[in-house]
């Protein structure tokens, strides 16, 4: 007799999958959120910053996804919501960075925001790619593509910031990018936590 039934042998290789890919990226986040927050302080760059704390609500998001990729809907739709609130965490983070640098206002070093933005470039680009086979599996996956997509476009976002501290000499393009990281990040809770929500309230139907 077979050791499962047809629905389950078929999960399961996707399931496997999903984990394999699930943990190189929790472990190029976990790295990359450990080198970039150090550049960012040292930096003085909020968009730096923004970048670090995004690479650490992934790596927190897929230790989660790891969690819920052999459960079922709702057990998905909950870690879900759980990520979407992260992201929205993350970004009323940022806009606190964004007062104090208003209140306590500086020029970063715009070599190091540079540099670190492509870092994070290259490696964000690697985890979007592991990711791309898995973006309309299932809830639990396709929120994690969500944060995986936003990064690239922080990432540009944090290197254009640093040249335009480079030709302006002043902070204020490191807080305008910052400000629409927020937004970027806002909007995207928003559409992970309306998806999670309707997957719930599908699953209890």
């Amino acid at each position: 007799m077979s050791g499962c039934c047809d629905s389950d042998c078929a999960v399961q290789p996707v399931q496997q999958r999903q984990r394999t890919t699930l943990w190189a990226v929790l472990a190029i986040n976990a790295v990359m959120f450990a080198v970039i927050v150090i550049a960012a302080l040292y930096a003085r760059s909020s968009a730096l910053l923004a970048d670090s704390l995004d690479n650490l609500g992934d790596a927190l998001t897929y230790a989660l996804s790891l969690y819920a990729v052999s459960r079922g809907a709702t057990a998905k739709a909950r870690v879900a919501l759980f990520k979407g609130v992260l992201i929205l965490l993350a970004a009323c983070a940022v806009a606190g960075q964004i007062i104090y640098r208003l209140i306590e206002p500086g020029v970063p070093v715009f070599e190091l925001m540079g540099a670190f933005s492509l870092l994070a470039l290259l490696a964000n680009s690697l985890c979007l790619y592991l990711l791309w086979r898995h973006r309309h599996e299932d809830v639990n996956m396709s929120s994690v593509w969500e944060c995986s997509r936003n990064d690239i476009a922080a990432n540009i976002s944090v290197f254009l910031a640093a040249g335009g501290v480079w030709l302006t000499g002043s902070g204020w393009p490191d807080i305008a990018v910052a400000s629409a990281l927020v937004i970027v990040l806002l909007r995207s809770a928003l559409r992970v936590i309306r998806s999670a929500w309707h997957e719930l309230h599908h699953s209890a139907a």
